[in-house]
């Protein structure tokens, strides 16, 4: 691996470039199919577990709507039976200075008004953007061995993982040539696990899938079973999105950005 000495320490080159664009790739799609996928879900606010839904069922594990109480429009979350007010922030929305009916707030959606034909569309190219993406990182890491080398965790890293956590619970960030342990688990999830997950459970919703290949249904419990998971699928990226952005600020932004944008890292000089 290349690297070379400044006044200010050694500059490894750490980021590939097929990792560098696949990553900002990953991060341009899931920005919209979070936002055009939100604007989807406007159109039936609720989670089911289970084959049917609907009124004359009492599946729904959450809901998202607006009632009024007292003459006054409240927006409420029920959450496995438990309501909670949530006027403001989802059910009933601040819109122009009058309480709307509305999931979420204009910004969090593709549109930022209801289309949900737009929406679809916006999700679908996304979506498999995604995809090719995903396809074209894993035949270039397995070309290049940045699947075997920084994604792929050995058994004797595994043994190390304790004392990783213990690090990073102390907020000591240290830096290296290559990831961490935490690091390489995580991304695998992410890559081996959420991703597929999400793409899965994507397809399984489809109708022309369903003719296709029924047992996708059968697989993941129901079509509504099968949204439901594809909604926690997301929750579960967007809690890595937010832990990733505070270990980068932890680690140092400025270094780290370069990484992703040039290849370079400055590394610790007890590291090496």
């Amino acid at each position: 691996m290349a690297s070379k000495e400044t006044p200010q320490g050694k500059l490894v080159y750490k980021q590939l470039l097929a990792t560098r664009v696949t990553h900002w790739l990953w991060a341009v799609c899931l920005f919209f199919l979070l936002l055009s996928g939100l604007q989807i879900f406007m159109a039936r606010p609720d989670l089911y577990i289970g084959i049917q839904s609907g009124f004359a069922f009492d599946n729904a594990i959450l809901t998202i709507g607006a009632a009024f109480e007292e003459g006054r429009m409240r927006g409420f979350t029920d959450l496995f039976g438990y309501r909670f007010d949530t006027t403001g922030w989802l059910g009933a929305i601040w819109v122009n200075g009058n309480l709307e009916a509305r999931s979420f707030p204009t910004w969090m959606t593709i549109p930022s008004y209801r289309d949900l034909a737009s929406g679809r569309v916006v999700h679908f190219f996304f979506a498999w953007l995604l995809v090719a993406t995903l396809l074209g990182w894993l035949v270039a890491s397995l070309a290049n061995g940045h699947l075997r080398r920084d994604v792929l965790p050995k058994r004797a890293e595994l043994r190390r993982i304790g004392d990783d956590i213990a690090a990073h619970a102390r907020l000591e960030i240290s830096k290296e040539r290559h990831y961490n342990v935490l690091q390489k688990v995580s991304y695998a999830l992410v890559l081996f696990v959420l991703f597929p997950l999400i793409v899965l459970t994507g397809l399984t919703m489809s109708p022309g899938l369903n003719a296709f290949a029924p047992f996708m249904v059968d697989l993941f419990g129901g079509r509504q079973t099968a949204r439901t998971i594809h909604f926690l699928a997301m929750l579960a990226l967007m809690a890595f999105f937010v832990v990733h952005i505070l270990m980068v600020l932890l680690a140092g932004p400025l270094n780290e950005l370069r990484s992703i944008v040039t290849g370079w890292y400055r590394t610790d000089p007890e590291s090496e």
